[in-house]
């Protein structure tokens, strides 16, 4: 009995100390993150489905996610962090890739400013020179696709075969083709068995209807346009792509 009355209060004490720390981080100032999907890859049941994320200003007690060497080496220190800031009802593990990255780069300019040095290779000289990057200029891809009610998009492979795609997913560079498209495909004709959509890319999507899929998909994605204009040693410009990592958020 004293044992049960234990854990009772226990656990009266944990829910206490959650609802306060609620409260607390609730009177933390936020805003409305726009995702650069427009929410149109996500379910009409979703609420990801209106675009738009409300996330909060880190603290210096979120800095401590930022250097928490287990996250960085098992490659989810941005999950951990998005999982801390952002106020609105939604499972993590909901938001794709492309929306995330969006994401991180709102958490970065609320936290630290939009300034952030990188190194590119100026191609007049073929030298690596350091520059910085206005956070805020970064744009969105265009995405003009339309999903239906599940947030899913079709595409005709053939005059027989259509598929229906999304990009509501999570992909890492690991992903081997079949696993991607296994990963993004997730209806074949009139099917959604696993197993019909995995034998369909064994035995029936040839390489060069699945390589020229792949490449629609790229194009078509939605995401952040990291594309962007530097000035030269000789005083010219060029355009120039940049990563966006871990460091991101040390400056």
């Amino acid at each position: 009995m004293k044992h049960t009355t234990r854990l009772d209060n226990q656990h009266l004490v944990d829910k206490i100390k959650q609802d306060f720390d609620k409260q607390q981080r609730n009177k933390l100032p936020s805003i409305i993150a726009t995702l650069p999907s427009a929410g149109r890859i996500y379910p009409e049941s979703s609420p990801l489905r209106s675009g738009k994320i409300e996330m909060r200003y880190m603290t210096a007690y979120d800095e401590d996610i930022l250097t928490n060497t287990s996250y960085i080496k098992e490659g989810v220190l941005f999950d951990k962090l998005l999982e801390s800031i952002i106020v609105s009802d939604i499972d993590i593990k909901e938001i794709a890739s492309v929306d995330k990255n969006g994401l991180i780069i709102y958490a970065r300019i609320l936290s630290y400013g939009a300034d952030y040095p990188v190194n590119v290779i100026d191609p007049a000289t073929g030298k690596t020179i350091q520059r910085t990057v206005d956070l805020t200029k970064i744009g969105y891809k265009p995405f003009d696709l339309q999903s239906d009610e599940n947030g899913e998009f079709t595409y005709q492979v053939n005059d027989t075969t259509s598929i229906k795609y999304t990009y509501s997913v999570n992909l890492t560079d690991n992903d081997s083709i079949s696993q991607l498209l296994q990963k993004i495909i997730c209806q074949v004709n009139e099917s959604r068995n696993p197993l019909d959509i995995e034998n369909f890319l064994r035995y029936e999507f040839f390489a060069r209807d699945a390589k020229q899929f792949r490449t629609y998909y790229a194009e078509t994605m939605p995401g952040l346009n990291f594309d962007y204009e530097f000035e030269g040693e000789n005083g010219g410009t060029f355009i120039a792509g940049f990563p966006i990592g871990p460091d991101l958020f040390w400056f």
